[in-house]
């Protein structure tokens, strides 16, 4: 099996749309969408437009999914909960945190969304490797494959290889564009490019509230070594 994993959409359907046009999709078997999903400018399209491929995409829930399902005193969570409606609020409410699925020259790999054990945890590619252990003990699967982070890196620990998959529709790469990740024989991160100014366009007739701060770090991405400093601060590391 061959695999796709799409994490981290964020409701950019110009960015997904850049993604499901990328020949090396028609190649895989399966299309992981890692979660973090919904929280987004367009929740109802890129949950249509994935759902459109059938059973191919398998999904996994995230932590800014669950918060538009359950915090009822935020606006922009309340949006996204009223764009989607009743029926896709519920598919979204089932989709599972973690799955395992067995990818040709890599054996059982797990998806999750942050790790293994949080939908909401932080781990970086310099966060400390004894740390990183304590995270992954008890995973059976060789290969863990995340994001949350929004930065894509591949590294190894003690007995895993712990792969981010970066981010589709907000990523922290220091440049634009959709990162993803193909997975079979071996990991590769790869990325489409989109025109993210038309995007942005975009994004400010959809309705989504308090978007012009979110629409700066699209436009000029951060640079993946500061935010990833940041991301180790705020986990104490």
């Amino acid at each position: 099996m061959r695999v796709a994993a799409l994490y981290d959409i964020h409701g950019n359907l110009s960015a997904l749309e850049a993604v499901l046009a990328d020949r090396r999709l028609e190649d895989v078997d399966a299309i992981v969408v890692g979660g973090d999903v919904v929280a987004g400018p367009f929740p109802a399209e890129v949950v249509d437009a994935l759902e459109a491929l059938g059973e191919r995409v398998r999904f996994l829930r995230g932590n800014a999914d669950r918060l538009v399902l359950e915090v009822v005193d935020d606006q922009r969570r309340l949006w996204c909960r009223d764009q989607l409606g009743h029926a896709r609020a519920a598919r979204v409410a089932a989709w599972p945190e973690a799955l395992s699925l067995t990818v040709d020259g890599l054996g059982p790999v797990r998806f999750c969304h942050a790790t293994p054990r949080s939908d909401e945890e932080i781990v970086t590619r310099i966060t400390p490797e004894d740390e990183v252990a304590q995270v992954l003990e008890g995973t059976a699967e060789g290969v863990v494959v995340c994001g949350h982070t929004h930065i894509q890196y591949d590294r190894r620990v003690a007995e895993w290889r712990l792969v981010c998959a970066g981010s589709v529709g907000w990523p922290y790469e220091g440049r634009p564009g959709a990162f993803w990740l193909l997975l079979g024989p071996d990991v590769s991160h790869v990325r489409a490019e989109y025109d993210v100014q038309r995007a942005a366009e975009i994004m400010r007739n959809s309705g989504y509230p308090d978007l012009e701060d979110d629409l700066a770090s699209l436009l000029e991405p951060p640079d993946p070594e500061a935010v990833t400093s940041y991301f180790e601060g705020m986990r104490g590391g």
